[in-house]
């Protein structure tokens, strides 16, 4: 009996697998290494000849905790791995570097970042970021300030010190600064000499306390922090802004002379403003001062509101009421109460059933509340909300506590509505 003999099964070959690979245009090898990280990318030198230095030439560079991910290493070996990892790829690079990132969880801010930003300054680098996330402030070196096509620049914990001879960055776009030092003078210089700024964001700063923003391209501004003011000039361009200030402020009267007020100096120069978030103590910020009813300008872009308040402050509530006046085309609007000081005051007299029935929101569509305890200045806002939007869709209420939820939620049942359409969603805290 003849019996054919099986053939082995034909696998392809991974050298011919690897070829393939290789004889892809440059940009998409340039695009598959950059999707790894900067360890693997190296790794890749492995694979074949033509692999083996391919990755020198990639132009984003990337070290962080992929770079040594042993956490229960000791802290010293795992800093020397750090640095020998970043030395060995910038002293092997032939390539641009485009992109250049260093975050490590346990990145101090050693010598070894001076040489590596001094060897990048020689680079047509476009994007800097760097994180050191443990220690004192790190002392940013001058040759940092020589790079001339950076577009976006993300500093964390770090102390800025331009030289004299520092011109501005003429194309940044988008600037992140977080837990950083700087002085007044040179806070204002930075954000003047980056004439393309169009992304600002500033968390947790020092050494400067008035936030003097001359900024002619600027879209995008997020601040969080502790200042005495903050003021916009040039800026018509500014049409998202997310700003809370850390610490209570009081409205002492007798500090504010004449017809100054603190919203109508905030929002003079911000003519196309489309979303707005009032977070922390940036509301009592904005009451200080004689409150208008109404803007002298209106807010005809504005379709997002967000305010964090304290209800029962009658600026605080004064403030926020001119905001929705001036605010005809909001379409969503969010009210965050600050639970932690609504019973620290006594309860504001019938400020929302008083006469405002002037104020009719005609685009108001969505409208979230959300830590609220149902004191009666809360539940009379709700219905000056109900009453006065014809169109809203859906109101949703979320409280502090779970305490008197059953009561709250018939009294907002009992609320008449405008809007026939309007629908209220009660969620657990």
């Amino acid at each position: 009996m003849n019996m054919r003999h099986r053939e082995p099964p034909k696998f392809p070959c991974i050298e011919t697998e690897l070829d393939r690979i290789s004889s892809l245009p440059g940009h998409i090898l340039d695009q598959i290494l950059s999707q790894l990280s900067i360890r693997d990318a190296v790794r890749t030198s492995a694979l074949s000849r033509k692999w083996r230095y391919k990755w020198a030439k990639i132009p984003h560079l990337v070290f962080d905790n992929n770079c040594v991910p042993n956490p229960s290493q000791d802290q010293t070996l795992i800093k020397n791995k750090l640095v020998n990892i970043v030395d060995h790829v910038l002293l092997l690079h032939t390539g641009p570097i485009h992109k250049f990132k260093l975050s490590h969880r346990d990145l101090l801010g050693v010598s070894d970042i001076d040489r590596w930003i001094l060897h990048l300054s020689r680079s047509s680098i476009k994007e800097f970021i760097l994180e050191i996330w443990k220690g004192q402030r790190y002392k940013v070196p001058s040759s940092l300030f020589s790079f001339e096509h950076l577009i976006h620049l993300e500093l964390f914990n770090c102390l800025l010190k331009p030289p004299l001879s520092f011109k501005g960055f003429r194309n940044l776009k988008s600037l992140d600064l977080q837990h950083i030092t700087l002085t007044q003078q040179v806070f204002e210089n930075l954000i003047l000499s980056c004439p393309l700024l169009e992304r600002l964001t500033l968390m947790n700063f020092d050494g400067f306390t008035h936030l003097n923003i001359n900024a002619p391209n600027l879209q995008f501004f997020d601040i969080g922090g502790v200042y005495d003011d903050v003021s916009f000039e040039n800026t018509f361009q500014l049409t998202l802004i997310s700003i809370g200030l850390y610490v209570n402020v009081k409205n002492d009267r007798n500090v504010v002379h004449g017809n100054s007020s603190k919203l109508l100096r905030f929002f003079a120069n911000l003519p196309h403003i489309r979303r707005l978030e009032v977070q922390s103590f940036f509301l009592k910020y904005l009451s200080v001062g004689n409150i208008p009813s109404r803007l002298p300008r209106p807010c005809i872009d504005l379709n997002y509101l967000s305010m964090r308040i304290n209800f029962n402050d009658m600026e605080e509530n004064s403030a926020a009421l001119c905001l929705l006046r001036s605010s005809p085309n909001v379409q969503e609007l969010e009210m965050l109460a600050r639970p932690e000081e609504q019973t620290s005051m006594g309860t504001i007299s019938n400020f929302w059933e008083d006469d405002h029935w002037d104020s009719l929101f005609g685009q108001l569509r969505l409208v979230k509340i959300v830590g609220i305890s149902g004191v009666k200045s809360e539940l009379d806002f709700i219905n000056f909300l109900l009453s006065n939007s014809p169109v809203l869709e859906r109101m949703t209420v979320k409280p502090a506590s779970n305490d008197g939820g059953w009561e709250l939620l018939k009294e907002l049942l009992r609320f008449r509505r405008a809007s026939v359409r309007a629908e209220i969603i009660y969620l657990d805290p």
